[in-house]
Order: C-alpha cells, then structure tokens, then sequence
C-alpha cells in the first residue's frame, strides 16, 4: 500500500494545487481532510506519515475506535456522515468537527459545557430529505440554533454535490447560501465541500475544506 499510497496523495495534492492556482488562490486557504471509511487505523497511521493531519470519517463508532487507536498522532478528526441524534453525544467526545449539523435536535445533542467542537451546517442540495443536510428555507433556524449552543463554534457550512448536477453550479449555490449565513455569522467562512471527483470545481467556487476519500485511499476493503 506505502508507494501506492503515497503516489496518489501526491497527486491529489498537485491536482489540488493546480485548482487553486486556476481559481487565483493559495493551497494554504485549503484544508484536506482524508476520508478513511472502512479502512483500518494501520492506513491512517500510514497518512499521517505522509504529512496528513485530517482526517474524515462517516460512522460512529468505527470513527471512536480509529481516534483511540491513533490517539498518540495529534490528529484532528472530523465527523462528516449523517448523524443520529442518539448517537450525537457520543461522537462529540471525539470529533474535534463536526460537518453534518442539520436540524435542531442534533444542536442541542452536541452541545456541550465542557468541550468544544467545530460545527457546519450541512445543507440539502436535493429534493430528497433523507439524503441529509437542511432545507433552504430553514437555513438560518440553525444557523441561529448553532450560534446560541455552548460548546458548537460555528465554522461555516457543508454540502455533497448531486451526482446529477453540475458540481460547479451546486458549489455555486452553497457559495451564496455561506454568504447568507455571514450575515449572521460574520466568522462562520468555512465552506466544506468537494470530494473525489468534484474537488476542482469545489475550489474554484471557494471550498476552504476538501472531503476525499478514494482518490487517496484506493477502493474501500471488502
């Protein structure tokens, strides 16, 4: 896995370069959080000697057990799939951010007087509500709820383009609903979006975090 490994991480890297150059902009504006569903902890351990220091996951509690496995790294980790409110708690004792925040419940299950997370509100680019992520028209109702729950500081927003749309007009649309929420949030910047395969148009519309699973890590495990 080493060379192979390492092989695409550097291309993700230099095709991320090149994205940022193409948009008029430093990769030190860029976070790229590595994606490491289904993989084992042996592979994120291997990340972080490539110079990785984020990394994503989309499942508790394989996220819980890979943090405690590689809690000597100085990682910083990042809950990024839908969230069951009952299972909220939990994953705010490890995740230091939280990318799927998407309706009232799940704010006051993360909220918390005693640590602090990163929070994004994850907005619904589809017709389908259970694809995750809030509605347009409820936007700021969590934003508002996020910005008035101990323990959250809000970062910003996130969003998972449709694999039938035109990533660079879906980025678009998350580009001007960030723009909504710092009118509330004048700090809340961040705009976690762009995967495997939409990275570059993400970029171009303005992503500060990058989500990428399998460009760097290979096909999942059986």
């Amino acid at each position: 896995m080493g060379a192979e490994l390492e092989s695409r991480l550097a291309g993700v890297r230099e095709g991320i370069a090149d994205a940022a150059s193409a948009a008029g902009r430093s990769v030190d504006e860029l976070t790229l959080i590595v994606v490491t569903k289904f993989h084992p902890a042996s592979l994120v351990r291997e990340l972080h000697g490539l110079g990785v220091t984020d990394v994503g996951e989309n499942r508790h509690p394989e996220a819980r057990d890979k943090v405690e496995a590689t809690a000597d790294l100085g990682l910083t980790w990042h809950f990024i799939g839908q969230l069951q409110t009952n299972k909220a708690k939990q994953v705010a004792r490890y995740a230091d951010a939280v990318h799927s925040i998407d309706r009232p419940e799940l704010v006051s299950a993360l909220s918390s007087e005693t640590r602090t997370i990163d929070g994004f509100v994850q907005i619904n680019l589809t017709a389908d509500a259970g694809r995750g992520g809030t509605s347009d028209a409820d936007l700021e109702v969590i934003v508002e709820r996020v910005l008035d729950a101990p323990g959250i500081v809000l970062r910003g927003v996130m969003a998972v383009a449709p694999l039938d749309a035109d990533p660079r007009a879906a980025f678009a649309t998350v580009r001007r609903a960030s723009e909504r929420v710092q009118k509330l949030a004048p700090n809340a910047q961040a705009l976690s979006m762009g995967m495997s395969h939409d990275y570059r148009e993400a970029i171009l519309e303005g992503a500060t975090h990058l989500r990428i699973g399998t460009a760097i890590t290979g096909n999942r495990p059986v």
